[in-house]
């Protein structure tokens, strides 16, 4: 009927009883007739625990080494829900990310994917058995060092190979039933959203949104594979991110379909100006203070943070004073890329000529986003009215064609999102339902 990739997250298979209600559902899916592919992550908390069980040991452990340690995670879930699959009746077979055929750079930590060359995996399905594959983690050839993809790796495993075996749909099994308008653990009352574009995910996964890793909808959005976002813990129909319109959602079993018509999801229907309101605690904010306001200067300052290897997200300067010639320039990063960034611009200070550096971990990003912004006056106003009335303060602002961006104190991002949220009418009359989990 179809060929489905599916991706558990670590909430989904937490405890032995979580994973044989994943079995449950993987089986169903088989014995209606599709080909199944199946990418798991580590147990629950695993990988925290291994990476803190590091930490009790060095403080810099060498990275080949915890990649090998943290790859053992997935190995663990993949081979018991594979036992449990076949408790069930129907024939399964798990295999490394080696053996499954993701082969990647080598950049321990954060390897990126070089190629998928799925043959064992199209063997097994060839005879019937549905394919496990560890998420997160793959093999350097040069090498034949096993590599890791990263937090969110297990997400960007099942696009890829979905995309490798040119499935009909992959499903991202998490512990909320879908997309939300806002991250429910904040804002209870947020509303699931029916469908969404590639680039509408890519702005509320950069801006923070948790429940789709953006490497994985980069890699949806590339080779056009339709992602269906959806609960392991219920039987709803999720959200379906694709840029397709009115085509349904492909793979479903046959009581998901009838629950997919009785909701009328509106896919006729002119999509609403907002998508959801993303935000992100992970940032922080250095100021270069007294730079030199010359051509270059700001060129030097970036391509030093570039070879720190940070990535910047907002940038704001201030106009130059008259008297000095000296301006400021801030900018937000990820909150773990701070520490190198800072070094290497302290080594680069007098070629640089700043005055000094502030660093800020303390605040928090917020982002509206919508296709439908770049045509609707009144936004931005709108959102800096309901931050004003919630009294929250606005330190930075960056937009783009469907993003609205600030940065405000941390403490008062939680205020700032359900303001926003319920400014826009974003809020449904229900509560939405966490199972558990972090939301991945």
């Amino acid at each position: 009927m179809a060929l489905i990739v599916q991706k558990y997250g670590g909430s989904s298979v937490s405890d032995a009883a979580s994973i044989q209600r994943v079995a449950r559902r993987i089986a169903q899916t088989r014995l209606a007739g599709n080909d199944v592919v199946v990418v798991v992550s580590a147990m629950g908390d695993t990988t925290d625990e291994l990476i803190d069980l590091a930490a009790q040991l060095t403080s810099a452990p060498p990275t080949r080494e915890m990649d090998i340690l943290l790859t053992a995670g997935e190995r663990i879930s993949m081979s018991l829900l594979a036992m449990a699959i076949d408790a069930l009746g129907v024939k399964a077979r798990s295999y490394t990310g080696q053996q499954a055929g993701l082969i990647t750079d080598a950049e321990y930590g954060r390897a990126k994917i070089i190629d998928v060359v799925p043959g064992r995996i199209q063997k097994a399905l060839d005879k019937g058995m549905v394919a496990i594959v560890a998420g997160f983690q793959g093999v350097n050839t040069e090498t034949n060092d096993v590599t890791t993809l990263g937090r969110g790796g297990s997400d960007t495993t099942a696009v890829a190979f979905a995309a490798a075996l040119g499935a009909d749909v992959c499903e991202i099994y998490t512990d909320v039933d879908g997309i939300f308008t806002a991250d429910p653990r904040i804002v209870p009352t947020a509303r699931q959203v029916a469908r969404i574009t590639y680039n509408e995910m890519l702005e509320m996964a950069a801006s923070g949104a948790k429940v789709l890793a953006l490497r994985c909808v980069e890699y949806g959005r590339r080779y056009g594979v339709p992602i269906h976002v959806r609960s392991s813990f219920s039987g709803r129909v999720g959200t379906l991110v694709t840029d397709e319109l009115g085509t349904g959602i492909p793979g479903l079993l046959p009581q998901d379909a009838q629950a997919a018509n009785e909701a009328k999801n509106g896919d006729d229907m002119e999509a609403p100006i907002i998508s959801g309101v993303a935000h992100d605690r992970t940032e922080a904010k250095i100021t270069v203070v007294g730079l030199p306001d010359v051509p270059g200067t700001a060129a030097r300052l970036f391509e030093i943070v570039a070879i720190s290897g940070a990535n910047i997200d907002m940038i704001v300067q201030n106009v130059s004073a008259q008297q000095t010639g000296l301006t400021d320039i801030s900018f937000t990063l990820p909150a773990a890329d701070a520490p190198a960034a800072i070094e290497a611009l302290t080594k680069a200070r007098a070629d640089i000529g700043f005055d000094e550096l502030l660093f800020d971990d303390q605040i928090g990003k917020l982002s509206l986003v919508g296709a439908g912004m770049k045509s609707s006056p009144g936004i931005s106003a709108k959102l800096f009215g309901a931050l004003r009335d919630a009294g929250i303060n606005i330190e930075m602002i960056t937009t783009s064609e469907i993003r609205i961006s600030v940065v405000t104190r941390a403490e008062e991002l939680d205020s700032a999102v359900r303001a926003v949220h319920s400014a826009f009418g974003l809020d449904s009359d229900g509560q939405a339902v966490v199972y558990g989990g972090t939301g991945r």
